[in-house]
């Protein structure tokens, strides 16, 4: 880890320690399910730690408009996830895969609402490239978060579901982070040791959009074990 900044050292650590059952209640089917995989990249701006998350456009037929990590589909021609997650990541969002240092891959994860079983890789980005939305038809916008606003306690709620899912959630450059990115980042805070006090008893409704959004998708809550409590999709 000679080439990763110390900042991100405790997260590679953690990451690299991970067993399945750390990370979800709820394994991947012993058949079926189509592989996926997500990039979890994280670098600097200004020599300020940040991550990169995309917006999904708002029509997709799932997790339509959610905040998410770039990826996608395994695809045949993929050599595996991390492939498939740097070619997805250029496809979304126009980032040279060549700058990006893979550090791991976390345990498969199960997202029934989509019916993949996805592969988290965490990168490093070492050559920052710049990034923009490459195709409105999937991706609304592109952001790199910095991470102290994501643990500033003050951007840190529980989001509750109408099927009685309570999860934690980040409120960030106008977007709700939640389900799925929402509680795969909150776990990873934890593990790293970066997680400052919040208040996760302050839980908050869905907003209406995002719940029309959500069920126009037939997306409802996942397996993610976040530090809220509950499962998160």
């Amino acid at each position: 880890m000679s080439d990763v900044p110390g900042w991100l050292s405790p997260l590679v650590a953690a990451v690299r320690s991970l067993r399945p059952e750390d990370v979800s209640r709820v394994g991947p089917p012993p058949e079926g399910g189509r592989p996926g995989a997500v990039l979890m990249l994280f670098g600097e701006t200004g020599g300020d730690p940040d991550v990169l998350i995309i917006e999904r456009a708002h029509d997709m037929r799932s997790h339509a408009g959610q905040p998410a990590f770039p990826g996608g589909g395994v695809d045949p021609e993929d050599d595996g996830p991390v492939a498939a997650a740097l070619r997805e990541a250029s496809e979304e969002t126009g980032l040279d895969p060549s700058g990006v240092d893979v550090l791991a891959e976390l345990p498969p994860l199960w997202l029934p609402p989509s019916g993949f079983v996805v592969t988290p890789v965490l990168g490093w980005w070492r050559l920052p490239s710049p990034v923009s939305v490459r195709d409105p038809r999937e991706v609304a916008s592109v952001h790199r978060v910095p991470l102290a606003e994501l643990l500033d306690p003050g951007n840190r709620v529980s989001v509750r579901h109408p099927s009685g899912y309570v999860g934690p959630a980040f409120t960030v450059r106008g977007l709700l982070v939640w389900g799925f990115t929402g509680g795969l980042l909150s776990r990873l805070f934890t593990a790293a040791g970066w997680e400052r006090s919040w208040d996760a008893g302050r839980v908050v409704d869905l907003p209406e959009s995002t719940l029309r959004q959500a069920l126009r998708s037939e997306a409802h809550p996942g397996f993610v074990v976040g530090s809220a409590g509950g499962e998160e999709g």
